[in-house]
């Protein structure tokens, strides 16, 4: 199946999702609100037509005001596949996991809210997974702000002046 087959067939299945197709990525996904992810995923995985059985990624975006999360869909029976994009406003980072539908996101939805800070509601396990648990901040959002510390042990290290620079040549 096609991206836009597997939309209009979405669409059928759940007509007030508000499901859209966004064609401006490199590769055509499916937008999903949040609202509404839970019930498409598990649809995805458990429709016999579709049966998206596997979660190959799932990565966190920062685009102007919002966090996005891609979710990478394969199946293995059908051997199509589908991308999904589910969006949150920075100061509400919170979506629902899906970590009860693909066990493989357990993992990758740590690393989202680690490095972006979306928060995934239902989590069995939502600790950091890269960083350490008292670290502050998100270290792959445009707004982060280095620790100038961190257990006393300095972390950010001075640039050479432009004096500095001409010394050293």
């Amino acid at each position: 199946m096609t991206v836009t087959e597997i939309l209009e067939y979405l669409q059928a299945a759940f007509p007030d999702a508000g499901l859209a197709l966004d064609e401006t990525e490199p590769e055509p996904l499916i937008v999903i609100p949040r609202e509404q992810l839970r019930e498409v995923a598990q649809f995805l995985r458990d429709d016999e037509k579709l049966h998206f059985d596997c979660l190959m990624c799932l990565s966190a975006i920062e685009m102007d005001d919002e966090l996005h999360t891609v979710y990478n869909l394969y199946s293995m029976k059908h051997t199509h596949k589908v991308s999904l994009r589910c969006k949150v406003s920075k100061e509400d980072p919170v979506m629902p996991t899906v970590t009860f539908i693909w066990r493989t996101a357990e993992w990758h939805e740590r690393e989202a809210y680690d490095l972006m800070g979306i928060t995934y509601e239902g989590h069995p396990d939502p600790r950091r997974i890269l960083n350490p648990d008292d670290w502050e901040g998100h270290p792959l959002r445009k707004d982060y702000v280095p620790q100038e510390k961190w257990h006393d042990i300095p972390l950010t290290t001075a640039l050479p002046s432009d004096e500095e620079k001409e010394t050293v040549e």
